[in-house]
């Protein structure tokens, strides 16, 4: 009787290819060093970037804060050169680099705060709702994936695969809307099942009941999150496990006799997973960003509805330190996938 042990050695083979299979202290770290470099450099040039875009935006800030206010040339000049706003372009740059690198994103127009302690208001929210709709997005991918890569060319297959691909395809804002008209307001004799304001009631209980409460507020826009952007996991997980079925190992295992539940769960499973984890971990970076149409839409208080009240003034220090945020975040998840996918795939280390 052949173990499962056994005919795991061709997982093994096939995974290792020629030379070395373990992956060297230095060979990584070096890797990893050349990464972090592109990584500083990549945001270098974010700040760079984020503050001159910004200023192509029309209007005027000052202009836009005075709005129902009676306010004289003489005030608007004063309360632009509070600002900072009456300094030449690139004098204004470099004392954004220099704050930038102290850590202080300076003080928002609007709020007259601090924007690390807006940021700091918002960023738990958005980590709340983009955070759920991540893991049960890539926990939906993966399974689907999987079941539709194995069971390839099923009526499972094509209807997962086409269903998620429409989701994919629909704007995010107009499904929002549609699932916020039929189970948030109700339609017909649909009546509206869910809240669709806010994170919590106005009159919001305490305990286990504020729980609930909150996670009630959830279910629209985190249904919105996962039906845009799951099938990015369940495509890749699907195209991963048909290159390993493909493989000479699945054969193998599968001619010593191994029931296909097991060389699916323990040997094709775990090699298709590397792209998607490492697609996982690229995700990860614009959940601080959160998704700033969905909690536009559903006035949800995380950094996207932030972002989106700094655009309207707008309100360039408090544009500044959240696209900063955020796009920090994204480069250095990335960074961080590759070399995790550099460390778990010895086909990467060797090319």
């Amino acid at each position: 009787m052949t173990t499962p042990l056994e005919a795991a050695e061709p997982v093994a083979a096939q995974a290792a290819g020629p030379g070395d299979d373990r992956p060297t202290g230095r060979g990584t770290l070096q890797y990893a060093l050349s990464k972090a470099g592109g990584a500083l450099f990549s945001i270098a040039m974010v700040i760079i970037g984020t503050f001159f875009v910004f200023r192509l935006l029309p209007g005027d800030p000052v202009r836009n804060l005075a709005q129902g206010r009676n306010m004289t040339p003489a005030q608007l000049d004063l309360e632009r050169r509070r600002l900072g706003l009456d300094k030449p372009l690139v004098d204004q740059f470099f004392d954004f680099v220099g704050d930038t690198l102290r850590l202080d994103l300076g003080t928002s127009y609007e709020y007259k705060r601090p924007v690390l302690d807006l940021i700091g208001e918002r960023i738990g929210p958005t980590l709340l709702l983009t955070g759920t709709g991540l893991i049960i997005a890539v926990s939906l991918g993966i399974w689907q994936g999987t079941r539709a890569g194995w069971r390839f060319g099923s009526r499972f297959d094509r209807f997962s695969t086409g269903a998620s691909l429409v989701l994919w395809s629909v704007p995010t804002f107009w499904l929002g809307l549609l699932l916020m008209m039929v189970f948030g307001v109700g339609i017909g004799p649909i009546p509206g099942l869910f809240p669709f304001r806010g994170i919590e009631s106005v009159d919001a209980p305490d305990g286990f009941a504020y729980i609930l409460d909150v996670a009630s507020h959830m279910v629209l826009p985190c249904l919105t999150l996962v039906a845009v952007v799951y099938a990015q996991y369940l495509l890749v997980m699907r195209s991963s496990l048909l290159e390993e079925v493909s493989q000479d190992y699945v054969t193998v295992a599968r001619a010593k006799g191994l029931r296909d539940d097991e060389v699916r769960r323990r040997h094709a499973v775990p090699n298709a997973l590397l792209p998607t984890v490492t697609l996982v971990f690229m995700r990860i970076g614009f959940v601080v960003g959160g998704a700033v149409t969905v909690e536009t839409i559903y006035t949800w208080p995380g950094l996207g509805q932030l972002f989106y009240e700094a655009v309207r003034v707008p309100d360039f220090t408090l544009m500044q330190g959240t696209f900063l945020l955020i796009t920090v975040a994204v480069v250095v998840m990335n960074t961080l996938a590759d070399v995790v996918y550099h460390v778990l795939d010895p086909r990467v280390r060797s090319a």
